[in-house]
């Protein structure tokens, strides 16, 4: 069955459609969101079916991939991660919501097959209503990875209507919520003594040191 086309934009989103995505998410369902970024593929963390169906999309290993969470807030967040040392915790608070990832020690809640062999998992916690609404609404994090494109010029596929025609008899819904950006949040590791940028993307770094 095709996936449902849903037209959900940041500002005041409908609380039913936002109800109707997380019903199916918790049914094993796969959607495709937009966020302050790119846009995601994303499901329940704690649905075994749905993160191995997202896997099969992919083409990837679970095992070998390093997935990040979508969290609505800060909240939860030492619920899957090990202790965060005050310095990052601050640097999260300061970056939080916004584009970055932080890479951080995973703790055992975490499904595991999600643990990849270095045990850490990315924590994103987008400025965009829409993801917030559905990960308050299912109460846990949103398992996601980015929507990339085949060109060879353009990194990520940002319009929300060409990623339905490639993905609609892959997933459950698609949420249109306007062009994607083309470039991807800046991951930072927070596992080692010091914070290491692995990646620069939209976040810059001088507003949250």
């Amino acid at each position: 069955m095709a996936a449902e086309f849903i037209r959900l934009y940041e500002k005041n989103p409908d609380p039913k459609r936002i109800r109707q995505i997380v019903e199916t998410l918790r049914d094993g369902g796969v959607i495709i969101y937009p966020t302050d970024t790119v846009y995601g593929l994303g499901c329940d963390i704690m649905n075994l079916r749905a993160v191995e169906k997202i896997c099969r999309i992919k083409g990837i290993n679970p095992k070998k991939h390093n997935f990040s969470f979508i969290c609505a807030d800060l909240s939860n967040i030492a619920e899957y991660t090990r202790m965060i040392s005050k310095p990052v915790f601050k640097m999260m608070k300061k970056g939080l919501p916004g584009p970055f990832t932080f890479i951080l020690e995973a703790n055992t809640h975490v499904p595991k097959i999600l643990h990849s062999n270095k045990k850490t998992v990315g924590i994103r916690v987008p400025d965009h209503s829409v993801p917030r609404m559905i990960v308050a609404e299912l109460g846990h994090p949103l398992l996601s990875t980015s929507i990339r494109d085949e060109d060879e010029v353009i990194e990520y596929s940002t319009d929300p209507e060409l990623i339905f025609e490639k993905y609609q008899n892959l997933v459950d819904f698609v949420i249109d919520g306007g062009y994607g950006q083309n470039i991807g949040s800046t991951i930072l590791d927070c596992t080692g003594n010091e914070v290491e940028v692995l990646r620069e993307g939209l976040g810059d770094l001088e507003d949250i040191i």
